[in-house]
């Protein structure tokens, strides 16, 4: 809970406030006995009907004034609950956004959602209920036990047998809810995770017609998660009454102390002693019930708070350099040496020794077998991933050199799976750059070949894309983040694949068209098709990590066994030697 307390530090001049208006609440609370007791004892006995009037219009402005200062201090509460809550989560958002691709794996994205969405309300859940009853029951606890000893210290006494036992109560409740709350949120993130994974791949799921057996994979976590869910709430179900209980049994042996001294000690007991005692007693008591209240929440704010700072206390394995470089003489150059890379648990290197060089005006392209490590490749030149050996250098720097900004506006990157944002179409091809030009956005629009479906659509590039982009076919979705990655005018283009989802013909002519645009940046294109890569001036053929082959296509023909075989699976004699 520490972060939650230092981000609690940042609301200082609520805080005081919070105090203040629970001071005025309790003590409006706290002085109502006394007045009722002076009613009951002197007031009616007497008739003192002046008196009766004014104690009773005193005790509506005690109630008046806990009133307001009750909505006063709720008020602050929630303003303070949903800072720290909003500071919290956008303190996750940017700590994630800075994440490796190897943290976020880690972690898992839906464990990533639950921990920014769930885990932060329940952070705030507990701090707009503690935020007034940490202050205003250990205050009416102190002053009640004060006040109600010194009405009546012998049946004050009671209070040593209940105080305990509502703590003993507390304590057992807390040691089983404890572990109860982090199994819930841990099979909160498996639920997340299903969902997730099944409405990303609805259309699989449906294809294959296996409804049922998603429907009853479910169903048996969500089962998991009610069943844990369940016991949690039959632990928390039994505090409220214990506490009644023990309320009742309370004012029961007041009652009989009461009656027993009087019987056989003589002690004699007005009605309003009796009843400002009972409801000094009463009040003890229930500041134990509100902090109980808190101790409920608290199981799971805890453990919420535990995972959240699980991700803020989190090391980034990529950061920025401590002194950044840059090279704004030489712009474009793209060099590996002597590369290797190994995932995480892995027991081989996904690459070992690559190495080449690119230079603007030239095209890189890889090509290889499923598996070969080709993606790997390029997540390495914006440093997605860090290197395990070698070096990876932009402009003659070191990647892991760079301020990561920089670098990164450095690179026009295109991933293997085409990602669109939620918003509109000029929204996503102005992600890449703050300010382009609509002569910009347009000239990279017909270069990837998209201006005429654009066009089509009725609100043009003002027309909406659904989340994930999901109310665009493969194909345009790909072209639409080809034009993003034009759009920015990168030193270095990065295409991951980025051509499988077009037909041969709109393939050709995007090549055509993105030749022209990118003469003076360096261009690396990872491809399945050998007809995209043809005409590449470097071609890199992958196998088992390692560099098979490094040429032209006519080159590598004669030279990579690898190379001959992928072209003899995609095209005839004929094809190969034009």
């Amino acid at each position: 809970m520490k972060r939650v307390i230092l981000e609690l530090s940042k609301f200082k001049k609520e805080l005081f406030l919070i105090i203040i208006s629970t001071l005025g609440t309790t003590l409006a609370t706290l002085g109502l006995p006394a007045l009722l007791r002076g009613i009951i004892d002197e007031a009616i006995p007497n008739k003192d009907y002046a008196k009766l009037f004014t104690t009773t219009g005193l005790m509506v402005v005690f109630v008046v004034i806990g009133i307001l200062a009750g909505i006063w201090g709720s008020k602050l509460s929630a303003q303070v609950s949903m800072g720290v809550g909003r500071n919290m989560r956008s303190e996750i958002f940017n700590k994630v956004q800075n994440f490796s691709q190897s943290e976020i794996d880690a972690f898992s994205t839906s464990s990533l959602i639950t921990r920014t969405n769930n885990d932060i309300t329940q952070i705030q859940t507990f701090l707009n209920q503690v935020l007034r009853i940490a202050i205003m029951a250990p205050i009416m606890c102190i002053c009640g036990i004060a006040l109600a000893v010194s009405t009546s210290p012998r049946l004050s006494a009671v209070l040593v047998i209940s105080v305990p036992v509502m703590a003993i109560i507390l304590v057992i409740i807390g040691k089983i809810a404890i572990p109860l709350s982090t199994s819930i949120q841990t099979k909160l993130d498996n639920i997340n995770l299903v969902i997730r994974e099944k409405l990303t791949g609805v259309r699989v799921v449906r294809a294959f017609g296996t409804q049922k057996f998603e429907a009853d994979k479910f169903e048996k976590i969500n089962t998991d998660y009610k069943k844990t869910s369940k016991k949690m709430q039959r632990v928390s179900n039994l505090l409220l009454p214990f506490m009644i209980l023990i309320l009742s049994m309370t004012i029961a042996i007041i009652l009989y102390m009461a009656y027993n001294q009087s019987v056989y000690q003589g002690v004699k007991y007005t009605a309003g002693e009796l009843m400002a005692i009972i409801e000094y007693i009463l009040m003890i008591l229930m500041a134990v019930v509100m902090m109980t209240l808190v101790f409920l929440l608290l199981p799971r704010a805890t453990t919420s708070a535990k995972r959240a700072q699980e991700i803020l206390s989190s090391v980034n394995e990529i950061d920025n350099a401590e002194e950044p470089k840059d090279n704004t003489e030489k712009q474009g150059y793209l060099e590996f040496k002597n590369v290797s890379f190994t995932y995480k648990g892995a027991d081989v290197p996904a690459i070992q020794g690559l190495s080449f060089s690119a230079k603007p005006g030239e095209t890189t392209a890889i090509i290889g077998g499923t598996g070969m490590g080709k993606t790997t490749i390029v997540n390495l030149i914006p440093r997605l991933y860090d290197v395990t050996e070698g070096q990876v250098l932009v402009d003659g720097i070191d990647v892991r050199d760079y301020d990561l900004s920089v670098l990164r506006k450095k690179i026009g990157f295109v991933p293997q799976k085409a990602v669109l944002f939620k918003g509109t179409i000029e929204s996503n091809l102005r992600f890449g750059d703050d300010d382009p030009t609509e002569e910009r956005i347009e000239k990279a629009v017909e270069i990837a070949q998209s201006t005429e479906f654009v066009m089509k659509k009725e609100d043009g590039y003002e027309s909406v894309v659904a989340q994930g982009g999901s109310n665009f076919s493969g194909g345009q979705k790909q072209r639409l983040c080809i034009a993003r990655a034009v759009v920015r005018k990168p030193e270095i283009y990065v295409f991951d694949d980025s051509f499988s989802a077009l037909d041969f013909k709109t393939d050709k002519n995007l090549r055509a068209a993105l030749a022209e645009e990118t003469d003076n940046a360096t261009v690396v294109i990872v491809a399945q098709r050998v007809s995209t890569i043809m005409e590449a001036d470097r071609i890199i053929v992958v196998e088992q990590g390692k560099i098979a082959g490094i040429g032209t296509h006519h080159e590598l023909l004669k030279t990579c066994d690898v190379y001959k075989e992928i072209v003899a699976s995609q095209m005839s004699e004929e094809e190969m030697n034009k």
